[in-house]
C-alpha cells in the first residue's frame, strides 16, 4: 500500500508543481490586481498542499517522527512569512515571496531526505534570516545615503574575502569558509551583496573612463583575492555582475567586449596557474577517463539527472546518497532522480520567473543607483543558477557553487533571502514612484481642466467670469499649484531622461512625495 501511495505521490507533486509555475508565470502577465491576487493565493496554497504531501509520503517511508517535525515547522515558517510580508509590506511583490519559499520548501524536503539533521538546521537558518529580512525593505528606503558608501562597501568587500584568504581552512581545493566558535561563514556570498552596491555607488552619477578604470581597479581586487584562495566559482559571478552593471550605467558595449577578452584570459591563466582547475576541465571532457578517481563525482551525478527519468522515481525510491557532496554542490541531482527530470525543468523556470521579476523591476525603476543594485543582484542569481545547474548536467566544467534557496548551506540561504529582499525594497520604492507620477498626472489634468474653465470665462462667459473675479483667493491658489506642477514636471522629465541621475539631487519635492506613499505602504 505504502509503494502505491509514494507512487502516486510523486505525480501528485509534479502536477503541483507544474500548476504552481504556470500560476507564477500568469500572475505576472495578470493586469487585473484582482485576478493576479486570486493566483497568489492560489500559490500559497499550493505550497501548504505540496510540503504536506511531500513529509507525508516520506514519514510513510521512514516511520520517523522527525520528518513530521519538520513538516510542522516548515508549515509555521511558510504562513508566518507570508502574514508578516502581508502585514508589514502591503505594496511588496507577493509573486516573489511565494516563488521563494516554495524554492526554500524544495530544498528543504530534499535536504531533509538526504539528512533530516540538516534539514532542520536549514530550516533555523532560513528561519532567523528572514527575521532579519524584514527590516531590510525598510533599511532600504530610508537609508538614502548608501549611494555614497561606495569606497566603504568596497573596503568592507575586501577585508572580508582577505580574512577568508588569511584563515579559511582549504576545502575541495580552495579556501572558501573561516570557523568562529564552531560556525562556518562563507564570506564570499555576504560580499556578493556588498560589491553590487559598491559598483552602483561608484557608477551611478559619473561614467567617465576614469570612473569605469576605479570600479574595474577594485573589481579586480575582489577577483584577484577569489582567485588566489582557489574560489573560481564565485570569482565567476563578481566579474559577470561587475561587466553588466557597467555595460548598463555607461550604454557602452565595447566594455563587454573587453571584458569578456579579460575573462578568457584569465579562464587560461587559471588552468596554468591551478592543478585542481586542471583537473575540472579534464574531468569534463571526459569524465569517464578516470571512472573511480577525478570522475567519479560527476558520473554518479550525471546517473543521478538520468535514473528517475521524467517522473522521478519518488521520495526515498533512489540512491541520491551515493553521490559526493550531494546535499551542497549537486542538489539538482538529487531532485532530478527522485523527483523527475520535468519537475527539475519546472524549478529552473522558477528561477527564471525570479530573475524576470528582478530585472522587470530593474527596467521600470527611475532612480539609476536602484536600477544598478537590482540589474546586478538579479546577475549574480541567474550566473549561479547556471553554474550549479551547467556543471550538475556537465554542460561547463563544475565550479562548486550552491544552488540558490536549495543546496545546503547557511551563507548561501543567508545571502539568498537577504537578496530578495532588497529586491523588496526596490519593488516598494518602484511603486511609491508609480504612484507619484500618477498623482502629478492627475494634477496636470486637473490643472489643464481648470485653465480651460478659466479660459472660458475670459472670452465672454459673463457667469463664468463674474465667478472668478469675485474669487481672488482661489486665483492665488491656482498660481502656486501651476508654479508647483512646473517645477514638479522639469523633476520628472529630467529623472526619466536619465540626466545626471537622482530624484534628490534635483530637488526635494518629488523625494518627499515617494516617501509619504512609502509611509502609507509600512506598517512599522
Amino acid at each position: 500500500m505504502i509503494s502505491v501511495i509514494v507512487e502516486i505521490s510523486k505525480y501528485v507533486l509534479l502536477f503541483l508543481m507544474v500548476l504552481f509555475t504556470i500560476l507564477t508565470y500568469s500572475a505576472l502577465s495578470a493586469r487585473e490586481e484582482a485576478s493576479r491576487n486570486a493566483r497568489l493565493r492560489g500559490q500559497v496554497a499550493i505550497i501548504i498542499i505540496f510540503d504536506f504531501a511531500a513529509f507525508a509520503v516520506m514519514f510513510l517511508q521512514t516511520f520517523d517522527p522527525v520528518y513530521a517535525k519538520l513538516f510542522v515547522e516548515l508549515l509555521l515558517y511558510v504562513v508566518l512569512t507570508e502574514i508578516f510580508y502581508s502585514f508589514l509590506y502591503k505594496k511588496a511583490s507577493m509573486a516573489l515571496t511565494n516563488t521563494m519559499l516554495m524554492m526554500i520548501s524544495i530544498g528543504e524536503i530534499i535536504i531533509s531526505r538526504l539528512d533530516p539533521a540538516s534539514g532542520e538546521k536549514q530550516l533555523i537558518i532560513a528561519g532567523a534570516a528572514t527575521v532579519i529580512s524584514l527590516f531590510i525593505p525598510v533599511i532600504i528606503r530610508k537609508a538614502k545615503g548608501f549611494k555614497n558608501w561606495g569606497f566603504a562597501f568596497a573596503i568592507i568587500g575586501i577585508l572580508l574575502l582577505g580574512a577568508v584568504f588569511a584563515l579559511a581552512r582549504i576545502s575541495g581545493g580552495g579556501k572558501l569558509s573561516v570557523e568562529f566558535f564552531g560556525i562556518t561563514f562563507q564570506f564570499s556570498e555576504f560580499v556578493k551583496i556588498t560589491f553590487v552596491f559598491c559598483v552602483a555607488a561608484l557608477m551611478h552619477k559619473a561614467q567617465t573612463f576614469k570612473q569605469v578604470m576605479l570600479v574595474t581597479l577594485i573589481a579586480v581586487l575582489h577577483v584577484a583575492i577569489l582567485v588566489l584562495s582557489k574560489d573560481l566559482g564565485a570569482a565567476f559571478i563578481y566579474f559577470v555582475a561587475y561587466i553588466v552593471m557597467v555595460c548598463a550605467a555607461t550604454r557602452k558595449v565595447r566594455y563587454a567586449f573587453l571584458g569578456i577578452g579579460g575573462m578568457a584570459a584569465a579562464a587560461v591563466a587559471a588552468y596554468k596557474l591551478f592543478p585542481h582547475v586542471r583537473v575540472r576541465v579534464n574531468v569534463w571532457r571526459d569524465p569517464f577517463a578516470d571512472y573511480q578517481g577525478t570522475g567519479y563525482q560527476i558520473i554518479q551525478a550525471m546517473f543521478g539527472v538520468c535514473a528517475g527519468g521524467w517522473f522521478g522515481t519518488g521520495l526515498f525510491n533512489g540512491s541520491p546518497e551515493s553521490i559526493p557532496l550531494v546535499k551542497v554542490d549537486f542538489t539538482y541531482a538529487a531532485i532530478c532522480e527522485e523527483m523527475g527530470i520535468l519537475f527539475a525543468i519546472c524549478l529552473l523556470l522558477l528561477c527564471m520567473g525570479i530573475y524576470l521579476i528582478i530585472i522587470n523591476i530593474a527596467l521600470r525603476l527611475n532612480n539609476r543607483f536602484y536600477k544598478l543594485i537590482a540589474l546586478g543582484l538579479g546577475t549574480e542569481y541567474a550566473i549561479q543558477v547556471f553554474l550549479t545547474v551547467g556543471g550538475t548536467t556537465n554542460f561547463i566544467p563544475m565550479t562548486g557553487v550552491t544552488l540558490p534557496l536549495i543546496s545546503y548551506g547557511g551563507s548561501s540561504i543567508m545571502c539568498t533571502i537577504f537578496m530578495m529582499a532588497i529586491i523588496q525594497g526596490l519593488y516598494i520604492i518602484r511603486k511609491d514612484e508609480k504612484a507619484d507620477e500618477d498623482f502629478l498626472e492627475h494634477e496636470r489634468a486637473m490643472e489643464r481642466e481648470r485653465m480651460k474653465q478659466r479660459g472660458n470665462g475670459e472670452n465672454g462667459d459673463s457667469p463664468a467670469r463674474e465667478r472668478t473675479q469675485g474669487m481672488d483667493a482661489r486665483t492665488q491658489a491656482v498660481k502656486v499649484t501651476e508654479q508647483t506642477i512646473k517645477i514638479d514636471t522639469r523633476i520628472v522629465n529630467e529623472v526619466l531622461n536619465n540626466n545626471e541621475g537622482e530624484i534628490d539631487d534635483i530637488d526635494d519635492g518629488l523625494s518627499e512625495r515617494i516617501e509619504k506613499e512609502t509611509e502609507k505602504s509600512l506598517n512599522w
